[in-house]
């Protein structure tokens, strides 16, 4: 059978968004790499995105100030009249710092950094301890029972929500509203679809701020009315915008981590029991399991500002472009045998908290959650097995993420 070679730029006709894709990504990412490392594929709304894929190159689209995260710094007024239409509802949403560029970005980061210290990190990983044995008391004995519904879900969520102040009572409910938001795609109807979820949750966040400036409290909504630098503060949009992203980002690729990572424990048994039994190694297992099933399958949207040239391949200005951590963190130029899960994998330069000045500030909080999740699993729950074939499992549908639906395991 003659196999078929790809371009070393092309387009490849598969929907990266969908649950067959996300199921497994990496024969096609494979391929990519070798044939066709900067190449565009469809999306919703008849739009293209370009993927790059090889792990030097992604990490020059993360670094590369040539990539802009401010549509509206790369495209005239006319131009902008042509790209996917956005609802008014979501304006607010648009003062974030994970979409635009220094200076603003700069501004906003250090402001937000005040509030999100290592030290109110490091204060929360007995409770983070206490909310695992408790959800894992509740859990243990379900047969079977949903890890993600169950375990990975609520407890980053309570975490973030407890972090930003959200009482707990409607933790429930900034998912529902997170979960629409982060599987939109671009079209006009997918935007239409997400108006009522972007108006409840920006309503809610202005509720939060209102009383946080009437009542401040140990929280860290509190801290982001009070932060101040060189005399500025946070506008009003500026503090919801980063409310709505601390809430979606501070727990939805942490249930990824946790979910994608056990998955890939309970396929790689002899690593599983490697790290039952040496559970000191669990700071280096996260790590892997971070790089081996990314919580990210690509890092958010990036929108080349002039023609850039990259494995040979010129990107177009104007063009939106997707760096593929899932690929580049399978990179055998970067890692060896990197189709293999190794937890005591050393150096492990994955991507998946990305590069450059948007790296993730939420990545301490992400690997203590990680850590504790998962040790606290093993050590609670010694025999586990999935309670469905892997062919049977569902994963959720978006274009950035890449998380199951469900994990149902079995305890024997």
């Amino acid at each position: 059978m003659t196999t078929l070679t790809l371009p070393k730029a092309s387009f490849v006709d598969v929907d990266i968004s969908s649950p067959a894709h996300k199921a497994n990504p990496h024969p096609l990412y494979s391929r990519l790499r070798a044939e066709a490392p900067v190449c565009e594929v469809p999306m919703s709304g008849g739009q293209r995105a370009w993927l790059v894929t090889r792990y030097d190159d992604v990490v020059s689209v993360l670094k590369d100030e040539r990539f802009a995260k401010d549509r509206f710094r790369v495209f005239s007024p006319a131009e902008l009249k042509k790209q996917p239409w956005i609802p008014a509802v979501f304006k607010p949403l648009v003062s974030n710092m994970l979409d635009c560029d220094p200076p603003q970005h700069t501004r906003l980061r250090s402001l937000v950094q005040k509030a999100f210290t290592p030290r109110r990190i490091e204060a929360m990983r007995d409770r983070i301890q206490i909310l695992a044995g408790d959800l894992l008391t509740s859990v243990s004995s379900r047969r079977p029972f949903d890890l993600i519904a169950d375990y990975a879900l609520p407890l980053p969520s309570t975490v973030i929500a407890e972090i930003l102040g959200v009482p707990a009572g409607d933790q429930h409910r900034f998912h529902r509203w997170s979960q629409r938001l982060v599987s939109l795609g671009w079209s006009k109807w997918d935007m239409v679809r997400g108006v009522p979820a972007a108006w409840q949750l920006i309503r809610y966040a202005r509720k939060l701020v209102a009383q946080r400036r009437a009542r401040p409290a140990d929280d860290m909504v509190s801290a982001l009315v009070q932060a101040r630098e060189n005399g500025d503060a946070l506008t009003e949009d500026e503090m919801v915008a980063m409310i709505v992203l601390l809430l979606i980002a501070g727990h939805e690729t942490t249930v990824n981590l946790i979910g994608n990572g056990m998955l890939a424990l309970l396929q790689h048994p002899e690593q599983l029991q490697k790290l039952r039994d040496n559970p000191g190694l669990i700071g280096s297992a996260v790590e892997e399991l971070l790089r081996f099933n990314s919580p990210l399958d690509t890092a958010t949207e990036r929108f080349a500002t002039q023609d850039v040239t990259i494995a040979g391949v010129t990107i177009p200005r104007g063009s939106f472009v997707l760096a593929v951590i899932s690929s580049a963190n399978r990179d055998a130029t970067q890692f060896a045998d990197p189709d293999e899960l190794d937890i005591t994998r050393e150096p492990n330069r994955h991507l998946s908290f990305g590069q450059g000045i948007h790296f993730c500030i939420g990545a301490p909080l992400a690997r203590a959650e990680g850590q504790i999740a998962i040790n606290a699993l093993l050590g609670r729950i010694p025999k586990l097995r999935l309670a469905v074939p892997p062919e049977k499992l569902r994963w959720r549908r978006g274009l950035v993420l890449r998380g199951l639906q469900s994990l149902p395991l079995q305890v024997d």
